[in-house]
Protein backbone atom coordinates (compact mmCIF):
# COMPACT_ATOMS: atom_id res chain seq x y z
CA UNK A 1 0.00 0.00 0.00
CA UNK A 2 1.48 3.44 -0.62
CA UNK A 3 0.87 6.65 1.18
CA UNK A 4 -2.28 8.59 -0.75
CA UNK A 5 -3.20 12.08 0.14
CA UNK A 6 -6.50 10.26 1.37
CA UNK A 7 -4.64 8.77 4.16
CA UNK A 8 -3.42 11.97 5.57
CA UNK A 9 -6.92 13.39 5.44
CA UNK A 10 -8.06 10.83 7.51
CA UNK A 11 -5.07 11.19 10.23
CA UNK A 12 -6.23 14.81 10.35
CA UNK A 13 -9.84 14.51 10.65
CA UNK A 14 -8.85 12.20 13.50
CA UNK A 15 -6.58 14.61 15.12
CA UNK A 16 -9.08 17.36 14.54
CA UNK A 17 -11.64 15.05 16.29
CA UNK A 18 -10.61 13.38 18.62
CA UNK A 19 -11.91 10.35 18.32
CA UNK A 20 -12.08 8.03 15.58
CA UNK A 21 -16.06 8.07 15.98
CA UNK A 22 -16.52 11.81 15.67
CA UNK A 23 -14.14 11.18 12.91
CA UNK A 24 -15.70 8.52 10.77
CA UNK A 25 -19.01 10.64 11.36
CA UNK A 26 -16.99 14.04 9.75
CA UNK A 27 -15.64 11.48 6.78
CA UNK A 28 -18.78 9.62 6.11
CA UNK A 29 -17.58 5.94 6.64
CA UNK A 30 -17.43 3.99 9.97
CA UNK A 31 -15.65 3.71 13.16
CA UNK A 32 -14.26 -0.42 12.67
CA UNK A 33 -13.07 0.76 9.06
CA UNK A 34 -11.39 4.13 9.75
CA UNK A 35 -9.96 2.39 12.63
CA UNK A 36 -8.54 -0.59 10.41
CA UNK A 37 -7.58 1.87 8.05
CA UNK A 38 -5.70 3.99 10.83
CA UNK A 39 -4.05 0.29 11.21
CA UNK A 40 -2.75 0.14 7.90
CA UNK A 41 -1.37 3.48 7.76
CA UNK A 42 0.29 3.18 11.02
CA UNK A 43 2.12 -0.07 9.90
CA UNK A 44 2.98 1.87 6.52
CA UNK A 45 4.34 5.23 8.76
CA UNK A 46 6.10 2.56 10.67
CA UNK A 47 4.94 3.76 14.01
CA UNK A 48 1.39 5.14 16.34
CA UNK A 49 0.25 8.34 15.50
CA UNK A 50 -1.94 8.36 18.42
CA UNK A 51 -2.78 6.51 21.87
CA UNK A 52 -6.28 5.44 21.87
CA UNK A 53 -8.64 4.52 24.80
CA UNK A 54 -11.99 4.97 26.14
CA UNK A 55 -11.67 8.77 26.05
CA UNK A 56 -10.50 8.68 22.03
CA UNK A 57 -7.28 9.61 21.10
CA UNK A 58 -4.06 11.52 21.61
CA UNK A 59 -1.66 12.31 19.47
CA UNK A 60 1.66 10.61 19.84
CA UNK A 61 5.41 13.09 19.30
CA UNK A 62 5.95 10.95 16.51
CA UNK A 63 2.63 11.67 15.29
CA UNK A 64 2.92 15.57 16.25
CA UNK A 65 5.59 15.09 13.49
CA UNK A 66 3.86 13.15 10.78
CA UNK A 67 0.52 15.65 10.74
CA UNK A 68 2.43 18.86 10.55
CA UNK A 69 3.77 17.44 7.55
CA UNK A 70 0.54 15.82 6.22
CA UNK A 71 -1.02 19.19 6.85
CA UNK A 72 1.96 21.41 5.19
CA UNK A 73 1.32 18.99 2.05
CA UNK A 74 -2.80 19.12 2.02
CA UNK A 75 -2.36 22.69 2.14
CA UNK A 76 -0.15 22.99 -0.63
CA UNK A 77 -2.16 20.44 -2.43
CA UNK A 78 -5.39 22.52 -2.22
CA UNK A 79 -3.00 25.41 -3.27
CA UNK A 80 -2.18 23.63 -6.81
CA UNK A 81 -5.58 22.71 -7.35
CA UNK A 82 -6.83 26.47 -7.63
CA UNK A 83 -4.66 26.73 -10.76
CA UNK A 84 -4.05 29.90 -12.43
CA UNK A 85 -6.64 31.72 -10.42
CA UNK A 86 -4.55 31.17 -7.03
CA UNK A 87 -1.58 31.78 -8.30
CA UNK A 88 0.13 34.64 -7.29
CA UNK A 89 -2.75 35.48 -4.51
CA UNK A 90 -1.67 37.54 -1.70
CA UNK A 91 -1.71 35.53 1.95
CA UNK A 92 -0.35 35.02 4.62
CA UNK A 93 0.04 32.30 6.75
CA UNK A 94 -0.74 32.31 10.76
CA UNK A 95 0.03 29.45 12.73
CA UNK A 96 -0.56 29.36 16.52
CA UNK A 97 -1.28 26.87 19.83
CA UNK A 98 -4.92 26.66 21.68
CA UNK A 99 -5.40 30.09 23.30
CA UNK A 100 -6.77 33.42 22.87
CA UNK A 101 -4.42 35.33 20.11
CA UNK A 102 -4.61 33.31 17.35
CA UNK A 103 -7.94 33.66 15.72
CA UNK A 104 -8.29 37.34 17.06
CA UNK A 105 -4.73 38.13 15.53
CA UNK A 106 -5.79 36.62 12.39
CA UNK A 107 -8.67 38.89 12.90
CA UNK A 108 -6.97 42.06 13.04
CA UNK A 109 -4.21 40.98 10.36
CA UNK A 110 -6.96 40.62 7.49
CA UNK A 111 -7.94 44.34 8.99
CA UNK A 112 -4.84 45.96 8.65
CA UNK A 113 -3.40 44.46 5.81
CA UNK A 114 -6.14 45.23 3.26
CA UNK A 115 -6.34 42.72 0.25
CA UNK A 116 -4.40 40.11 2.13
CA UNK A 117 -6.19 36.37 3.24
CA UNK A 118 -5.30 35.08 6.06
CA UNK A 119 -4.59 31.60 6.38
CA UNK A 120 -4.55 29.46 9.47
CA UNK A 121 -3.04 26.53 10.51
CA UNK A 122 -3.55 25.21 14.05
CA UNK A 123 -1.12 23.37 15.59
CA UNK A 124 0.02 21.32 18.86
CA UNK A 125 3.77 22.37 19.58
CA UNK A 126 5.00 26.11 20.03
CA UNK A 127 8.57 24.17 18.62
CA UNK A 128 6.79 23.28 15.68
CA UNK A 129 5.49 26.46 14.70
CA UNK A 130 8.36 28.31 15.33
CA UNK A 131 10.32 25.90 13.19
CA UNK A 132 7.94 26.00 10.59
CA UNK A 133 8.13 29.58 11.02
CA UNK A 134 11.76 29.48 9.91
CA UNK A 135 11.06 27.13 7.08
CA UNK A 136 8.95 29.51 5.92
CA UNK A 137 6.12 27.51 5.45
CA UNK A 138 4.56 29.85 8.25
CA UNK A 139 4.85 33.85 8.23
CA UNK A 140 3.87 34.09 12.06
CA UNK A 141 3.10 31.93 14.55
CA UNK A 142 1.31 32.52 18.35
CA UNK A 143 2.90 30.62 20.90
CA UNK A 144 4.10 29.69 24.70
CA UNK A 145 6.68 28.79 26.69
CA UNK A 146 7.06 28.07 30.49
CA UNK A 147 10.21 29.34 32.81
CA UNK A 148 13.06 27.10 32.28
CA UNK A 149 11.77 25.94 29.03
CA UNK A 150 12.40 29.05 27.28
CA UNK A 151 12.21 29.19 23.59
CA UNK A 152 15.35 29.63 21.80
CA UNK A 153 16.32 31.59 19.34
CA UNK A 154 15.92 30.17 15.49
CA UNK A 155 17.50 31.17 12.76
CA UNK A 156 15.90 33.50 10.23
CA UNK A 157 12.60 34.04 13.01
CA UNK A 158 12.16 37.05 15.46
CA UNK A 159 10.02 36.94 18.44
CA UNK A 160 8.29 39.07 21.07
CA UNK A 161 6.77 38.52 24.63
CA UNK A 162 2.97 39.42 24.70
CA UNK A 163 2.30 38.69 27.91
CA UNK A 164 3.14 36.53 30.91
CA UNK A 165 0.70 34.93 33.29
CA UNK A 166 -0.14 32.78 35.84
CA UNK A 167 -1.51 29.36 35.83
CA UNK A 168 -4.86 28.62 36.67
CA UNK A 169 -7.11 25.42 37.71
CA UNK A 170 -9.73 24.11 35.88
CA UNK A 171 -12.56 21.79 37.89
CA UNK A 172 -15.92 20.59 37.99
CA UNK A 173 -18.07 23.68 39.40
CA UNK A 174 -19.41 20.90 41.68
CA UNK A 175 -16.11 20.27 43.38
CA UNK A 176 -15.66 20.26 46.99
CA UNK A 177 -13.12 22.33 46.30
CA UNK A 178 -14.61 24.59 43.55
CA UNK A 179 -16.26 26.75 46.86
CA UNK A 180 -12.89 28.02 47.53
CA UNK A 181 -11.90 31.52 45.50
CA UNK A 182 -8.53 30.40 45.45
CA UNK A 183 -6.70 27.02 45.72
CA UNK A 184 -2.69 26.22 47.11
CA UNK A 185 -0.96 24.13 44.55
CA UNK A 186 0.57 22.19 47.95
CA UNK A 187 -2.79 20.98 48.82
CA UNK A 188 -3.45 19.24 45.81
CA UNK A 189 -1.58 16.50 45.76
CA UNK A 190 -3.75 13.67 46.48
CA UNK A 191 -6.35 14.74 43.31
CA UNK A 192 -6.50 13.12 40.43
CA UNK A 193 -5.43 15.68 37.34
CA UNK A 194 -6.04 15.70 33.69
CA UNK A 195 -2.52 16.77 31.48
CA UNK A 196 -2.64 17.65 27.96
CA UNK A 197 0.20 15.80 25.70
CA UNK A 198 4.16 16.79 25.63
CA UNK A 199 4.30 19.89 23.43
CA UNK A 200 7.73 19.48 22.97
CA UNK A 201 8.70 22.97 24.19
CA UNK A 202 8.50 21.94 28.14
CA UNK A 203 4.85 20.88 28.75
CA UNK A 204 3.70 19.35 31.15
CA UNK A 205 7.30 18.35 32.33
CA UNK A 206 7.00 22.40 33.59
CA UNK A 207 3.93 21.07 35.87
CA UNK A 208 5.76 18.26 36.97
CA UNK A 209 8.95 19.89 38.00
CA UNK A 210 7.24 22.82 40.04
CA UNK A 211 4.95 20.26 41.83
CA UNK A 212 7.87 18.36 43.07
CA UNK A 213 9.41 21.27 44.09
CA UNK A 214 6.48 21.85 46.78
CA UNK A 215 7.48 17.99 48.15
CA UNK A 216 4.43 15.77 45.81
CA UNK A 217 4.08 14.06 42.71
CA UNK A 218 0.70 14.60 40.62
CA UNK A 219 -1.68 11.96 39.83
CA UNK A 220 -2.01 12.03 36.76
CA UNK A 221 -4.25 9.33 35.25
CA UNK A 222 -5.90 11.18 32.17
CA UNK A 223 -3.73 12.29 29.29
CA UNK A 224 -6.38 14.44 26.60
CA UNK A 225 -5.48 16.70 23.91
CA UNK A 226 -8.96 17.23 22.52
CA UNK A 227 -11.01 19.77 24.40
CA UNK A 228 -14.26 18.18 24.67
CA UNK A 229 -13.41 15.11 26.80
CA UNK A 230 -11.38 17.25 28.45
CA UNK A 231 -14.33 19.52 29.40
CA UNK A 232 -16.59 16.24 30.13
CA UNK A 233 -13.63 14.88 32.69
CA UNK A 234 -13.81 18.03 34.22
CA UNK A 235 -17.71 19.02 34.16
CA UNK A 236 -18.19 15.60 35.93
CA UNK A 237 -15.71 16.35 38.74
CA UNK A 238 -13.31 13.67 38.01
CA UNK A 239 -10.03 15.38 37.53
CA UNK A 240 -8.29 18.77 37.79
CA UNK A 241 -6.41 20.65 35.02
CA UNK A 242 -4.17 23.41 34.77
CA UNK A 243 -5.41 26.10 32.39
CA UNK A 244 -4.60 28.77 30.65
CA UNK A 245 -5.69 32.58 32.60
CA UNK A 246 -7.99 33.39 29.62
CA UNK A 247 -9.26 29.70 29.90
CA UNK A 248 -13.17 30.19 28.80
CA UNK A 249 -15.21 27.41 31.01
CA UNK A 250 -18.10 25.78 29.49
CA UNK A 251 -21.27 25.23 31.80
CA UNK A 252 -20.10 23.05 34.19
CA UNK A 253 -16.50 23.72 34.82
CA UNK A 254 -14.93 26.88 37.04
CA UNK A 255 -11.53 28.49 37.19
CA UNK A 256 -9.60 29.12 40.30
CA UNK A 257 -6.31 31.08 40.71
CA UNK A 258 -3.52 29.22 42.34
CA UNK A 259 -1.95 31.25 45.77
CA UNK A 260 1.01 32.60 45.06
CA UNK A 261 1.12 31.53 41.51
CA UNK A 262 3.65 29.03 41.12
CA UNK A 263 2.76 28.42 37.61
CA UNK A 264 3.09 30.91 35.03
CA UNK A 265 3.35 30.67 30.90
CA UNK A 266 4.39 33.23 28.44
CA UNK A 267 2.79 33.96 25.30
CA UNK A 268 4.72 34.69 22.55
CA UNK A 269 4.63 35.59 18.52
CA UNK A 270 7.14 34.88 16.40
CA UNK A 271 7.49 36.02 12.74
CA UNK A 272 9.90 35.49 9.76
CA UNK A 273 12.47 38.00 9.26
CA UNK A 274 12.53 37.63 5.68
CA UNK A 275 8.75 36.60 5.12
CA UNK A 276 5.50 38.94 4.33
CA UNK A 277 5.21 40.38 7.76
CA UNK A 278 8.81 41.76 8.15
CA UNK A 279 7.96 45.09 7.94
CA UNK A 280 5.04 45.37 10.78
CA UNK A 281 7.43 43.79 13.26
CA UNK A 282 6.65 46.96 15.31
CA UNK A 283 3.01 46.38 15.56
CA UNK A 284 2.85 41.92 15.44
CA UNK A 285 3.44 42.29 19.41
CA UNK A 286 1.30 45.59 20.01
CA UNK A 287 -1.78 43.91 18.52
CA UNK A 288 -1.40 40.26 19.54
CA UNK A 289 -1.16 42.16 22.83
CA UNK A 290 -4.33 44.23 22.19
CA UNK A 291 -6.11 41.11 21.43
CA UNK A 292 -5.04 39.52 24.37
CA UNK A 293 -6.23 41.99 26.61
CA UNK A 294 -9.47 42.15 24.88
CA UNK A 295 -10.24 38.25 25.52
CA UNK A 296 -8.95 39.14 29.59
CA UNK A 297 -11.77 42.12 29.63
CA UNK A 298 -14.65 39.24 27.67
CA UNK A 299 -13.60 36.82 30.69
CA UNK A 300 -13.88 39.98 33.89
CA UNK A 301 -17.72 40.55 32.16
Amino acid sequence: MDLELRHLRALCAISEAGSLTRAAAVLGTTQPALSAQLQRIERLLGGPVFTRDRSGCAVTAYGEYVLVRARSILADTDRLRHGPAGFGRRAVRLGGVSGPILVGLADRLGAALSGVEVELHAEYSPRLLVDLVGMGRLDLAAVVDYPGYELQPTPGVDWRIVADEPVHVALGADHPLAARPELALADLGAEPWVLSPPDGAGWPEYFHDVCHGLGFTPRVPHEIGAMRPLQELLARGLALSPCQATFEPVAGVVVRPLAGEPLRMRHLVAWNRHGPLAEHAEQLPRWAAEVYAASLRRLAR
